[in-house]
């Protein structure tokens, strides 16, 4: 545990251990969930209209899935600078400006989805990215301050969890609403309902946006966080996390349809398992460092990939399609287990008053590796097979094992 969390008392991160009740804190975390599950709707809804936007607006695929990868490539560049803001700021007042540009980004994705005005409703998805690594930074900044050690990695696994849940909101009812109003609407919809969980985020998180009795942070401080080796490290195991779970979330559905033979919507059915899991598997990551190993991170990132590679590597090797539904199910589970943890992970090596820069560098390395995985797994697939390419994850995975192995205890 590092010097902070030994001065910061009960609670660490430089709060109060009495500065909110438990059920103020839960409600804290409830309403910053919400407001992360309606980013993540907003940002994956496209994908779930896609049909509807090529026909509308004349683009190709590409150009339709660059609507949602538009967003995690403004998270790679914004997330720093992000980070460096809320530790000079307020991450509560931070929240509820993101949800303000949300709602911008929701309406003039609207108008520009009506208008058939491509360029624009791209921009608009570039603001919405910009809101959307806000909350996600100031979310973990403001819960894992607001929580105990003992109890701070399961907060943050579970806001986290709003990410699949999100994901899984936007895929199922998107098209729900786009039959019920037309397909433009599923922006300020989405975007909108962010507000919801704001209202409740608000009143319970009084007094918790910034840590209390630290200093405004120096140049020299944020630059110790971006050279420091165990932040690195921890980066590192996110990045790998990331090409992991990006690579099953996108190649999956087509390798199950070419190769075994099963319909899109099957495959996709099927797929949909693999991130569904983590709304159990983030939390259960914070549930058994906190209690099982009493607040040791390293080890359940160890197990992590020590489970999820060779099943991996392994996945074209089976064609029994109950065995590879129960491989995507427990793969989806052991990778997961580590992408919240490691968030409580990475602020716990640092002061508190950079807290927040710790966690964006990690957003921003973690995302990049998001951002790159589907597309260099698309290029491997094309020039080799769907097996080397679910080799080479293994590979990936191998060097979670090797870095895990050999991380910093927080």
């Amino acid at each position: 545990m590092s010097s902070h969390e030994r001065s910061a008392g009960a609670t660490g991160s430089g709060s109060s251990p009495t500065s909110t009740g438990d059920r103020t804190r839960w409600g804290l975390l409830v309403g910053a969930s919400l407001v992360g599950t309606s980013l993540g709707a907003y940002e994956l809804v496209p994908a779930s209209v896609t049909p509807l936007i090529r026909e509308s607006l004349g683009v190709s695929a590409s150009g339709a899935g660059l609507l949602v990868s538009v967003m995690f490539g403004t998270a790679v560049l914004a997330s720093l600078p992000a980070g460096v803001v809320l530790d000079r700021t307020n991450s509560r007042w931070a929240v509820a400006a993101a949800v303000g540009l949300l709602l911008v980004a929701g309406g003039w994705g609207w108008l520009a989805a009506t208008a058939g005005d491509y360029p624009s409703l791209l921009a608009s998805r570039v603001l919405g990215g910009v809101a959307y690594v806000v909350v996600w930074n100031a979310g973990i900044d403001v819960v894992g301050r607001s929580f105990p050690p003992e109890r701070r990695a399961t907060a943050v696994a579970t806001f986290t969890a709003s990410g699949p849940i999100g994901f899984a909101l936007g895929q199922g009812a998107g098209p729900l609403v786009a039959g019920a109003f037309g397909w433009p609407v599923v922006f300020p919809v989405f975007a909108g309902s962010a507000v919801v969980g704001l209202a409740l985020f608000w009143p319970t998180s009084r007094g918790t946006g910034r840590a209390t009795d630290t200093r405004t942070p120096t140049p020299t401080d944020l630059a110790a966080v971006v050279t420091d080796r165990r932040i690195w490290t921890v980066c590192l195991l996110g990045f790998l996390g990331y090409v992991l779970y990006l690579f099953v979330n996108s190649w999956a559905p087509s390798y199950l349809a070419t190769e075994l033979g099963l319909s899109l919507a099957v495959s996709g059915g099927l797929t949909a398992l693999f991130p569904a899991v983590g709304v159990l598997s983030r939390v259960t990551g914070g549930v058994v460092s906190d209690r099982l190993f009493g607040g040791l991170r390293r080890p359940v990132v160890l197990v992590s990939f020590v489970v999820a590679t060779p099943i991996v590597a392994a996945f074209t090797a089976v064609r029994a399609l109950p065995v590879v539904v129960a491989m995507l199910l427990v793969a989806g589970f052991a990778i997961q287990l580590c992408l919240g943890l490691v968030f409580a992970y990475v602020r716990e090596l640092v002061e508190p008053e950079v807290a927040a820069t710790a966690v964006a560098f990690l957003t921003s390395v973690g995302l990049a590796g998001a951002f790159v995985s589907p597309i260099a797994a698309g290029a491997l697939i094309e020039a080799t097979s769907y097996g080397t390419a679910f080799a080479a994850a293994g590979v990936v995975g191998l060097l979670g094992v090797l870095l895990a192995w050999y991380a910093p205890e927080s």
